[in-house]
């Protein structure tokens, strides 16, 4: 199908649902009557006194917010800005500040800038009365819990932010059954989590407190409820599935500010569109309850470094991990990734769930074998090591610091809870600007004994250029029956079902911000690294037929983004939008219905 007549018929489906908005803004709302936001000086710009209105309505609770940089703009060389720069090396100063995002930008695409107020809510009331007073005014929404979008979804100036941050309640159930459900979904183990908790705070309550397991992120700062939204993958998603397969039941604010219930019995369409529609499209998700699962016995990682001699060489060892891939780690214990870098290395950082440590010692051994016996091609930088855990104990944050150490890094402000720990893989995201991002799901076709060689041949052709991660646990080939039908139920893109990983290739660069001596972006690096990245993906995806790329992981600037993000899945999605938020309040770059609006979310786009 073509992109234009694709998108003609996304826009052109009938509503679905009915009964969802109040005040003039329900289904069949005219889109084309829309007005521009209004912006701080506009004549419909709220007064003083409507301010303290929301202010009182929401408890206090409504922040002017400054932006951290203002010292930075007078002395960029002083103390202050030299503190400020060194905290953003910390993602639990990020999320603890309503101004900041995880990623400060993507250079020639966006620059994290504060909104002018946020209300710092503390529950879906809070919330709602937020909702009013945007749609009633005309503002631009912003909504943040954990702050981790490559995107920028979760920042603007001129706006109001709507922050979770501080609603990160967390309940375990033995018997839970989603409300209006009861007689038709038996009850069973789950735990319900506020939007603004992270999955660092859940797994401890889940996991080391609990003895459970929920399927949630590998990276410790992310939001709870952005994450289910986009559809979510974790280290051990080979077994357990999506994130999003895992939502029992949410609660959400929806654009008339009326708060809902959503689940399989109650707006079951909002319900699907929540699980991998994405995050602030359909409206404001203040509560999550997930199902829980029995613990393996263990977790552990694997991890090695391998250098070829050659070109040759490597493009040989190419071809025996993938086929080692194929053969001993293409099943539900193994995920996490394998990286294919520049300079003829192979790097090894996978993680494995349900077997021993000599068990993984086992399915590794043929392959560092083959590899030994070949010294004259092949230098092993860093032995291939299997360690293994109890599971109970991998986010632990005392036994990690008594027996990882090294795998992890510390929140070291003064006062931090001992919990706030991260992987030390991690620590180079915060508050970093990126200057290329591409992924792509690669279909498990490509392990065929027919067809490895086009794979091999296209990963080492990438190296050339850039590095190549292969995320194996960001495809559901493999996996469990149950869990592939649970994802085919989600708005997530069918491509997923049939990938065996998500290939990434993305770079980099320090925090920096235009307009700051000093800490600007590169942007002459950042312009020719991102060409040299799509090339490097172009190459990649030469042998992938219909590629598509997972919409929190993906290039700012794709083009044919509601086929790639959402594939066949985007005309629904499409319906869901009309139907609860047809007057398109909610806006983010490259969200459902974006399309009606402005790059900036601020005027609306006139119908062809």
């Amino acid at each position: 199908m073509k992109r234009r007549d694709f998108i003609k018929g996304a826009v052109a489906l009938p509503v679905l649902i009915t009964g969802c908005a109040r005040d003039g803004h329900g289904p069949g709302a005219d889109v084309s009557a829309r007005a521009p936001r209004v912006r701080p000086g506009d004549a419909g710009w709220p007064s003083g006194e409507q301010w303290d209105g929301l202010r009182r309505a929401v408890g206090d609770r409504l922040i002017e917010i400054e932006s951290p940089l203002a010292a930075c703009r007078v002395t960029p060389d002083g103390t202050a800005c030299t503190e400020f720069f060194k905290q953003l090396e910390n993602p639990y100063f990020i999320g603890d500040n309503p101004a900041l995002t995880q990623t400060s930008g993507w250079a020639g695409a966006w620059t994290s800038k504060p909104s002018v107020y946020a209300v710092a809510a503390a529950d879906a009331a809070d919330v709602a009365a937020a909702v009013d007073f945007a749609r009633e005014h005309n503002l631009r929404v912003v909504i943040k819990g954990g702050g981790h979008s490559y995107q920028g979804r979760s920042c603007s100036e001129d706006s109001l932010l709507i922050w979770t941050r501080a609603m990160n309640q967390i309940a375990m159930s033995e018997d839970f059954v989603p409300n209006g459900c009861e007689g038709t979904v038996a009850p069973q183990p789950a735990v319900s989590v506020g939007a603004g908790a992270i999955w660092m705070q859940i797994y401890e309550a889940v996991t080391t407190q609990a003895g459970r397991y929920v399927q949630g992120g590998g990276c410790t700062t992310v939001g709870v409820a952005g994450l289910v939204q986009s559809g979510g993958f974790g280290s051990f998603s080979k077994n357990y599935g999506l994130v999003a397969s895992g939502l029992l039941e949410a609660e959400v604010v929806t654009a008339d500010g009326v708060i809902r219930i959503a689940n399989p019995c109650t707006n079951p369409e909002l319900f699907w569109a929540l699980k991998g529609g994405g995050g602030g499209s359909m409206g404001v998700v203040t509560r999550v309850t997930l199902k829980t699962r029995e613990l393996p016995e263990f977790f552990g990682a694997v991890s090695g470094r391998i250098r070829a001699h050659s070109d040759a060489s490597y493009r040989t060892l190419i071809g025996r991990i993938v086929t080692h891939y194929n053969d001993r780690l293409f099943n539900p214990h193994w995920g996490e990734q394998i990286r294919f870098e520049t300079g003829n290395i192979l790097g090894l950082h996978m993680m494995f769930q349900g077997l021993r440590q000599e068990q993984a010692e086992d399915v590794w051994e043929p392959f560092a074998t083959w590899v030994q016996r070949r010294p004259q091609d092949y230098t092993v930088e860093d032995p291939i090591v299997a360690v293994a855990a109890p599971a109970r104990r991998l986010w632990d944050a005392g036994f990690l610091r008594q027996f990882a150490p090294q795998a992890i890094v510390a929140d070291d402000r003064p006062g931090a809870p001992p919990g706030n720990i991260l992987w030390a893989g991690d620590r180079e995201q915060a508050g970093q600007v990126l200057h290329g991002y591409r992924s792509a799901w690669i279909p498990a076709s490509l392990l065929d004994e027919e067809r490895r060689s086009t794979l091999v041949d296209a990963l080492f052709t990438a190296t050339r250029l850039w590095e190549v991660s292969l995320h194996v646990n960001k495809g559901l080939a493999g996996a469990p029956a149950t869990e592939i039908a649970a994802a085919r139920n989600t708005a997530m893109n069918p491509a997923v079902l049939d990938a065996f990983a998500l290939a990434i290739v993305a770079g980099e660069g320090p925090p920096g911000f235009p307009g700051i001596a000093g800490k600007e972006p590169d942007l002459a690096t950042a312009r020719d690294r991102a060409g040299t990245i799509d090339r490097a993906m172009d190459a990649l995806l030469e042998v992938v037929d219909g590629p598509g790329s997972y919409v929190s992981e993906s290039d700012y600037f794709e083009s044919d983004w509601q086929l790639s993000f959402w594939g066949s899945n985007y005309p629904r999605l499409a319906a869901v939008k009309r139907a609860y938020d047809p007057g398109g309040l909610f806006f983010v770059h490259h969200g459902v219905g974006s399309e009606g609006w402005s790059a900036d979310g601020f005027t609306p786009m006139t119908a062809n």
